[in-house]
């Protein structure tokens, strides 16, 4: 099974990589800007709003520990998004390029 060799510098300049690269990379921006300013809201919260994370909830559960558990849905859900998007979007776009990969000059 022979290989051809890719002409990788072609393929990077394809007009469709190049969407592809800038739609994929501002998504990924986005998402990653909001994973961070919802990270760091718990330790700004905690420090700076201590009366309100201390606002039972449920029993023993008051709003901080609430917060810190809700890190974990929210990462949970930025990765289902970013697997949808990926799935729909993306993946079709990087299998059109792949497939025209060798005749791309």
């Amino acid at each position: 099974m022979a290989k051809t060799a890719m002409n990788w510098a072609a393929i990077d300049a394809d007009p469709r990589f190049q969407t592809l690269h800038r739609k994929k990379t501002a998504f990924l921006w986005g998402l990653m800007l909001f994973s961070v300013i919802f990270y760091f809201l718990l330790p700004i919260g905690s420090a700076y709003f201590q009366e309100l994370f201390k606002v039972k909830v449920w029993g023993p559960l008051n709003i901080g520990i609430v917060f810190a558990l809700s890190q974990f849905l929210v990462a949970w859900a930025i990765a289902g998004i970013y697997a949808r998007r990926a799935n729909k979007e993306f993946d079709a776009m990087a299998e059109e390029i792949i497939r025209d990969a060798q005749h791309i000059k």
